[in-house]
């Protein structure tokens, strides 16, 4: 009956983009391809029509598979223009969804072309194979219908022919026009733990429920869609928040960020704690050291104290009062610290630091080695963020985030700028140009792929490479949703062959959770652009339930891993798993929901924000942001469980994006991003550095 390709795509929408030019870019899934706003919709219920009563042309009713609804389906003969045509009616003239339900027990893809009244609508949609015949799944576009009779017609588009094809459903449009930017917000009543937001509204075809209001990629709080003015509270005295504001609408379309305001609380009357005494030290092991130190003394009682290296947290002690020793873990072996102790009040009073400690942790013993000192290989950097190693493992491919740029470094230290990506714009948070993925067999296709923010959303493309140049750049799969902050961005490719791409939820947590949304999941896909065979719900979604997935790396069995920012709570590390479900927005770090996958490790997002991740005889290296800090994470051999992870480098370098294994050594290459809007840095302030694991 039906022979072979690769495929799923389960987005319909989204699969059109990628198969013709003639259709405009459109977010994926149901959240997409809006009508206007002044459309009215042409169907007040839902509707099914029967394939078997259509007209049917190259095809002939069946009854030989099991699942259909009516009588039965329609079996395409195997020519390009075999269709099925329906009638359908519209009480109004305006926007509908059309949903397609069919199956296709082959490997091969069915495309067929959608029209509405003659005219087509969608070119070339995916009827990508589902488990066998009696499998049946749906399509889903939008169109525009006249009041009264319309002809809905799905054409074969191959020598294949079509799916086996059961109904069509004609449904109200949903929403999916999202709100307008909320004007710039501004400050007022700013006080030492506490100020208020206003912002002009944003608007909306239907109306805004609710604004959210993010400080960086955090969000702090929200207001129902009828206030714009917010008062914060529980802010610390003397320090900068960078405020924005996202306005949704009843059907969780998020609109951009507004542009963002710094508002600096004030200083404070409240006097803040004493320093903490001279701390000691004892119990010194390869990972941990026990301190103690004497008490501070605040009017209002001390809440907290920080144990720092520098300016990075490395332990948090917290009660009534906090107590005035712990023992700090996760420390790196055979290193040389010095910590001090700060206290906190309740007013976000911070003391100053004691006295420092130092001393060196024992001897390492860690299977799989440990990490040496870094040396820097190449500097003048500006946010460097991707890295692609080329196949012969001489030279690597390095992203510049914000200058679109694309350089060719070696493993001596030379580097070449090699081009730029078209298209590429920034966000002014973590937009811009991302990820890079050299493709396995480039000595015979010269391919590189990005994954960059565009004008309308994010888009993973290709490029040919020559060597020393870039040139041809193609558009493999756009509609993945962008925002100021929460964009993914990395690419890996997987020992299958197949491209890996992590995106973020686009600050629309509810994406994250909807299969057919490209938002907040690690997506899986030919070289060629469309799903990878085999994916778990037929489209390109591998994985679902991201926030802002940033580290991918395979292991030695060929399993993926993954490094995630967490909101307030918890960053997490993550064993991938096709159809996982790894929890956001329902779920931050472990918890107990049913259907909901915990991460194998994870850190309060203070001492982590990771990003990049790469694995070197089975341990896994983290890259931190926030953190300022190279998690070493090893792995429990070949079980799903990792061991203890230790810091190294904390606060000396700051903040790090990228880890990256050097092929056919225990090296690996270290990216700072201190030039970003976080670290607030100098352009070219950035570094790669070497390290050598021992």
């Amino acid at each position: 009956m039906r022979p072979t390709i690769a495929g799923g795509v389960g987005l319909a929408v989204a699969a059109l983009i990628v198969a013709t030019a003639a259709v405009p870019p459109a977010q994926a899934g149901p959240r997409s391809d809006a009508a206007p706003a002044a459309a009215v919709a042409a169907v007040a219920a839902s509707t099914d029509y029967q394939a078997e009563a259509a007209v049917v042309v190259q095809g002939a009713v069946a009854t030989n598979h099991t699942g259909y609804t009516g009588t039965g389906f329609v079996d395409y003969t195997n020519v390009a223009g075999s269709y099925v045509e329906f009638t359908v009616t519209a009480g109004t003239a305006g926007a509908a969804t059309l949903v397609l339900r069919y199956a296709n027990g082959t490997a091969t893809d069915r495309p067929m072309d959608i029209s509405v009244n003659g005219t087509v609508v969608a070119a070339g949609v995916s009827f990508p194979a589902t488990a066998d015949w009696n499998t049946w799944a749906d399509r889903t576009l939008n169109a525009s219908l006249r009041a009264g009779a319309n002809t809905v017609r799905a054409t074969a588009t191959t020598a294949n022919g079509g799916p086996n094809l059961d109904r069509l459903t004609v449904a109200p449009a949903a929403d999916t026009t999202a709100p307008s930017r909320p004007g710039q917000p501004s400050c007022t009543g700013v006080g030492p733990n506490g100020l208020t937001l206003g912002w002009p509204a944003a608007t909306d075809n239907v109306g805004v429920t609710a604004y959210d209001i993010y400080e960086h990629g955090n969000k702090l709080a929200e207001t129902p869609g009828d206030t714009t003015s917010k008062a914060l509270t529980g802010l610390a005295p003397g320090t900068t928040y960078n405020l924005s504001v996202i306005a949704r609408d009843a059907a969780g379309n998020a609109s951009p960020a507004s542009v963002a305001v710094d508002c600096t609380t004030g200083a404070g009357t409240d006097p803040a704690p004493s320093a903490p005494g001279t701390p000691t030290v004892s119990a010194v092991t390869a990972t941990s050291a026990k301190l103690g130190w004497g008490a501070a003394t605040d009017d209002k009682g001390v809440v907290a104290y920080e144990v720092r290296s520098g300016a990075a947290v490395l332990a948090t002690v917290t009660g009534t009062p906090p107590a005035t020793t712990t023992t700090v873990t996760g420390l790196a072996c055979d290193a040389p610290f010095t910590l001090t102790v700060v206290a906190k009040d309740a007013a976000g009073g911070v003391s100053p630091a004691s006295a420092p400690v130092s001393f060196t942790t024992a001897a390492c013993t860690a299977d799989g080695g440990v990490p040496g000192s870094p040396a820097t290989l190449s500097s003048g950097w500006t946010v460097p963020w991707g890295i692609s190693w080329m196949p012969d493992g001489a030279s690597a491919l390095v992203t510049e985030r914000d200058s679109f740029k694309v350089f060719k470094q070696g493993r001596t230290g030379t580097r070449t700028e090699v081009g730029s990506v078209p298209n590429a714009v920034t966000t002014d948070g973590e937009g811009g140009l991302l990820g890079v993925a050299v493709d396995p067999n480039w000595s015979t296709n010269h391919y590189v792929y990005f994954m960059h923010t565009a004008a309308e959303g994010n888009r993973i493309v290709r490029m040919t490479y020559s060597g020393s140049a870039l040139s041809g750049y193609t558009v493999l799969l756009q509609g993945i949703k962008k925002n100021r902050y929460h964009n993914g961005g990395r690419l890996a490719f997987g020992p299958d062959g197949y491209l890996y791409a992590s995106t973020g939820d686009g600050q629309t947590p509810d994406l994250a959770q909807d299969k057919n949304s490209l938002n907040g999941k690690i997506l899986r896909m030919t070289t060629a652009g469309k799903p990878a065979p085999g994916n778990p719900f037929d489209n390109y979604v591998y994985s679902l339930g991201h926030r802002n997935p940033q580290g991918l790396a395979f292991d030695r069995n060929g399993r993926l891993w993954e490094a995630e920012f967490g909101d307030s709570k918890y960053d997490e590390l993550n064993l991938i798993k096709p159809g996982g479900n790894y929890g956001w927005p329902t779920c931050e770090g472990t918890c107990s929901t049913s259907g909901m996958t915990n991460p194998k490790a994870s850190w309060p997002v203070n001492v982590a924000s990771p990003s990049g991740i790469t694995i070197v005889r089975n341990v896994v290296y983290m890259a931190a942001l926030r953190g300022t800090r190279m998690y070493r994470i090893p792995i429990n051999g070949d079980t799903e469980s990792v061991g203890t992870a230790t810091s190294y480098y904390v606060g000396t370098y700051g903040r790090l994006r990228t880890v990256s294994k050097v092929p056919g050594a225990d090296q690996l290459w270290l990216t700072t991003t201190n030039a970003d809007n976080n670290g607030n840095q100098p352009d070219g302030s950035d570094k790669i550095f070497r390290i050598t694991i021992g």
